[in-house]
């Protein structure tokens, strides 16, 4: 499986980082020049460290790069976060830079391409962009953790995003607990976390 990862200019650069983390296959990351501060600045983490965590990394200002052509095989795209900015140019078909380039390759060849988008409230133009994207064929997915796992701290929160997007990918994961229904003649019950190993 080929990966490419965008890494945009959102708070949540955690998510990108954990992705690049549990991925199997090959992976490409890019990110930004605002991901790659938010990202010093939320973890620590500079771009050469990130990239790091890829087979690949590319300056989101290369467009002579191989993924900004369709001729080049990829299999899927996360963009973890993604930016309102950065979805709004995609939904728009703005190819201004590698990351909204290669999202515009994965939309075009019929390629996955998921958006964790980082923003709230949402204003009705991101709400209509979310939807010209998902009748292109992408996936939006809003970076929204679940309670019903009981989390424990933020990994626990991240570790279910970052899992909801590998199930999109069909990657198998355990990194967050799946719902089950509670126990017959029980209101609730408490849940334990299974952890990847």
């Amino acid at each position: 499986m080929k990966t490419v990862v965008g890494i945009t200019g959102a708070s949540g650069s955690v998510y990108g980082i954990k992705l690049l983390r549990a991925l199997p296959g090959q992976k490409t990351v890019i990110v930004s020049e605002d991901g790659g501060k938010i990202a010093r600045e939320e973890m620590g983490l500079g771009p050469e460290q990130i990239a790091a965590l890829a087979h690949q990394s590319f300056d989101n200002d290369d467009l002579e790069a191989p993924i900004a052509s369709g001729s080049a095989r990829f299999d899927a795209m996360v963009i973890a976060p993604c930016s309102a900015s950065t979805m709004s140019k995609i939904a728009c078909g703005i190819a201004d830079n590698l990351i909204t380039r290669a999202a515009s390759v994965a939309l075009k060849e019929r390629r996955r391409l998921v958006l964790v988008v980082r923003e709230t409230p949402l204003s009705l133009i991101h709400i209509q962009n979310m939807e010209r994207l998902a009748l292109a064929g992408a996936t939006v997915m809003p970076a929204c953790p679940a309670f019903y796992p009981r989390p424990e701290s933020i990994d626990d929160m991240v570790d279910f995003v970052v899992g909801r997007v590998l199930d999109q990918l069909g990657v198998e994961n355990s990194m967050y607990s799946r719902w089950e229904g509670p126990p017959k003649g029980s209101r609730g019950s408490r849940r334990t976390r299974s952890r990847p190993s």
